[in-house]
């Protein structure tokens, strides 16, 4: 099962629209947190979710995260923030971001390293955009 079809079962709904819009959602939150990547992967760490992040930035499977879990990484104004944006209760936003974060931070930080810039991360997020539509 593909992060699309995730996405698409927790929205209710296995149109593609739907799932790119969930995957467009979280890359944006990536984008946009304070020091981009980093700054997430930093986030999660000062939590107390060092191993599992470093397990979706470095190559091999990644670990699971819950929900909770990210919420309790990125706080809950992002959480409310990506339910807004999708359309869905809280807590369905965050089961979707612990689906989908790990591949979108392991496509991201390629090769194990942390990607850094703004700019670059959103080139990086339209190419998983393209990947995954097709």
């Amino acid at each position: 099962m593909g992060l699309f079809d995730i996405a698409g079962e927790l929205l209710g709904s296995a149109e593609g629209s739907n799932n790119q819009n969930a995957l467009s959602t979280v890359l944006s939150l990536v984008n946009n947190h304070p020091g981009g990547l980093a700054g997430l992967v930093s986030a999660f760490e000062q939590n107390g979710l060092g191993g599992v992040v470093q397990s979706w930035v470095s190559p091999g499977p990644n670990q699971p995260v819950s929900g909770e879990q990210v919420q309790s990484a990125l706080g809950s104004d992002k959480i409310e923030e990506v339910a807004a944006k999708l359309g869905v209760p809280p807590a369905i936003a965050s089961s979707i971001v612990a689906e989908v974060l790990p591949g979108i931070v392991s496509h991201l930080s390629a090769n194990g390293q942390v990607a850094s810039g703004q700019s670059n991360l959103m080139e990086m997020g339209e190419g998983l955009l393209k990947n995954f539509m097709k």
